[in-house]
């Protein structure tokens, strides 16, 4: 199940026609209530797609009454038309649901600079309110309807004691921080006011989606929404519901790290010893976002020279000759130098963990991330065609 396990919401996925290859390309999600609060974070690009600046203007209140979600183009730097498009989109929702625009998300994911057809968009969004549905087909569709180079929907549902939490998330390339190349729907029928869930949502992605670097290449169209119809009745303590959240945000990033465009590898770089938790995580990006450590992965070598060369460029307070560096559990090197032979490491596995001790604190930060490949090059080089 997803985004439809919780009491209080539909979904529909549909094929509006955005997409040349007549795929699902456009989902409507609607908050039934009785509370209709919500909470999202964005990109923290400075270039940002229409339909990111009309929805930080829809969030500010914390009111979300439905979200209309399309694949097939980002509607990003497509000027004045693009963005009434987006208003347009909204308003179709708006009209055929009975709310105000003013209450409606919109979210885009594809190609930048290609302008949408505002026409097919309104029709392809009255066309999904008549088939929401609060059953599993009708949330598998609309994660399905999100998809851009995704192989598979990512979905995933969280209970708690009398409230659950579902999601869905797009995503397979351009992951990095700030989110990463996604949109990310969660829905709970947890009865939160909308400043305890911005403050989960927050807290959930700093070490979830914030953590997710497969390329080092910041999406303009980043956006994960968290919605709250409150129909369970039930109100946890914030302290619970984050975790839970936590959980389910995590458990989606996963999920979007093992299908990256391309990747023979999942990676998992874990650094501990640090100073800071901020410092861990740079030294941590410094690896996931290093083109000569990523490659090495992909060709099954336990290079951890490059690991060290890479971590030399973080600004984090540590000395880099009494750094351990342990791969798949063989300890390569010890205090800047040799340790097991590189042949004793298995890099065939799909997962790749790389342990790395700094030995200047008792922080720690995990930064998930993917090799570089032959395919990676290719579906990227390719995808505007």
């Amino acid at each position: 199940m997803t985004v439809t396990a919780p009491a209080g919401f539909d979904a529909a996925g549909i094929a509006a026609g955005i997409k040349r290859t007549g795929a699902l390309d456009l989902a409507v999600i609607v908050n039934r209530g009785p509370s209709q609060a919500g909470a999202a974070v964005f990109t923290s690009n400075r270039a940002k797609a229409n339909p990111i600046l009309w929805s930080q203007q829809v969030a500010a209140d914390g009111v979300v009454s439905a979200i209309v979600l399309n694949s097939g183009g980002a509607n990003c730097f497509t000027g004045h038309q693009g963005f009434q498009v987006t208003h347009r989109t909204a308003e179709a929702a708006a009209t055929a649901l009975g709310v105000s625009a003013g209450d409606v998300l919109v979210c885009s994911t594809g190609l930048i600079g290609d302008q949408l057809d505002g026409e097919v968009l309104e029709e392809g969004v009255l066309s999904a309110v008549n088939r929401l549905a609060s059953d599993d087909a009708a949330g598998l569709d609309a994660a399905r309807a999100i998809m851009t180079t995704d192989t598979k929907p990512k979905t995933v549902v969280v209970t708690g004691d009398g409230w659950s939490i579902g999601g869905m998330a797009k995503g397979a390339g351009m992951l990095a921080p700030g989110l990463a190349t996604m949109l990310v729907v969660i829905t709970t029928d947890a009865d939160l006011p909308a400043d305890t869930l911005d403050r989960a949502l927050r807290a959930a992605t700093r070490v979830t989606f914030d953590r997710l670097d497969s390329d080092g290449c910041m999406s303009t169209n980043d956006q994960v929404t968290l919605l709250a119809s409150g129909a369970s009745g039930v109100a946890p303590d914030e302290a619970s519901f984050t975790e839970s959240l936590t959980e389910a945000c995590r458990d989606l990033a996963l999920q979007l790290q093992g299908d990256a465009e391309g990747a023979s590898h999942d990676i998992v770089i874990e650094v501990r010893g640090a100073e800071t938790e901020g410092d861990a995580v740079e030294v941590g990006r410094s690896v996931a976002r290093n083109n000569l450590f990523k490659a090495a992965i992909f060709g099954n070598d336990p290079n951890w020279g490059r690991v060290l060369a890479a971590i030399g460029t973080a600004s984090a307070p540590f000395d880099p000759y009494l750094v351990d560096v342990t791969m798949n559990g063989v300890r390569v090197c010890h205090s800047g130098g040799p340790d097991r032979p590189r042949d004793e490491v298995d890099l065939t596995p799909r997962t790749t963990h790389v342990l790395i001790e700094l030995h200047a604190g008792e922080a720690s930060a995990t930064i998930l991330t993917n090799d570089l490949t032959h395919d990676y090059v290719h579906e990227n080089s390719a995808y505007s065609s």
